[in-house]
């Protein structure tokens, strides 16, 4: 059994095997958890757990540095370098947060955000547009194609995570991650009945 304490960590009993019980106290900042305690059933709130950002850029050392600056900061990250690949991957992946470039080879942002929209499993993940175009034309279309926000590039990244954090605790993000998590638990139990 395991449950937040006042502090915010996380504490419960694991038995292994014959061995006596012992507390496993897990602070916030430490996630993800150790594969070797996610495999003793140990439940963790999704708060807790790395948050799956899915970056896409055609930029191949934008999309180096982005993906390390996310993943020194504690994402979990996926990469597409164009909008086909992206579509692929928003759907596989399920990514809590897209952030979609508009200038893409073979379909571009604007187009990418639009499927993305009427799609019923990506609908509601929200899209942040990080493009070098600074029209006001250009915002406006980008948010019409169904993106959240829109940045210009260049940003800082440690900007951009501190941002994307702040997007992340939004009411809108958060009922997102939580279909998702539910989603990911009914097919954990079928994967483990079959």
């Amino acid at each position: 059994m395991a449950h937040l304490d006042g502090q915010g960590r996380r504490q419960g009993l694991l038995k292994s095997g014959g061995a006596a019980p012992f507390v496993l106290q897990v602070e916030p900042t430490l996630m993800p958890m150790p594969s070797f305690v996610a495999g003793m059933g140990v439940q963790v709130p999704r708060p807790f757990m790395r948050k799956r950002i899915l970056i896409v850029d055609d930029n191949n050392e934008l999309l180096a540095l982005m993906r390390s600056s996310f993943r020194a900061a504690g994402f979990s990250i996926a990469t597409a370098t164009n909008g086909i690949e992206a579509l692929k991957k928003a759907r596989s992946v399920a990514p809590d947060l897209i952030l979609l470039d508009l200038v893409l080879p073979e379909l571009d942002g604007f187009a990418v955000c639009e499927t993305l929209r009427r799609g019923r499993a990506t609908a509601s993940i929200p899209i942040v547009i990080l493009s070098g175009l600074t029209s006001e034309f250009t915002r406006l279309a980008g948010m019409e194609s169904g993106a959240n926000y829109y940045f210009v590039k260049p940003i800082k990244p440690s900007a951009l995570i501190a941002h994307v954090r702040e997007i992340l605790t939004q009411p809108e993000a958060a009922a997102h991650t939580s279909r998702h998590c539910r989603r990911e638990d009914a097919e954990r139990l079928a994967a483990a009945k079959g």
